[in-house]
């Protein structure tokens, strides 16, 4: 499965975030930051990274059901989709 432009686009802009957030929670880390105050910025990198994974996974759903639409084989049946999906859930 490839991803359009424009969803490529979102999820690069995604990932690029949650690298930025990784980055800030490795130096709340290294400044001796409230434990608190660290697990909620990993709980928004965690949620960042969820919503590219989602992003990827309805664009291949989109595409499958575009190709049905036009008689071709998908490149993902929808097993394989939802064993993705699944393993964000």
């Amino acid at each position: 499965m490839e991803i359009d432009g424009e969803a490529l686009g979102d999820v690069i802009k995604r990932l690029r975030r949650a690298e930025g957030q990784i980055r800030g929670v490795i130096a709340m880390l290294e400044d001796g930051r409230d434990c608190a105050e660290v697990v909620t910025q990993l709980a928004a990198v965690s949620r960042a990274l969820d919503k590219a994974g989602f992003k990827i996974i309805a664009t291949g759903l989109r595409q499958c059901l575009t190709a049905e639409q036009a008689g071709k084989e998908p490149q993902l049946d929808v097993a394989q989709l939802e064993k993705l999906f699944l393993s964000l859930a």
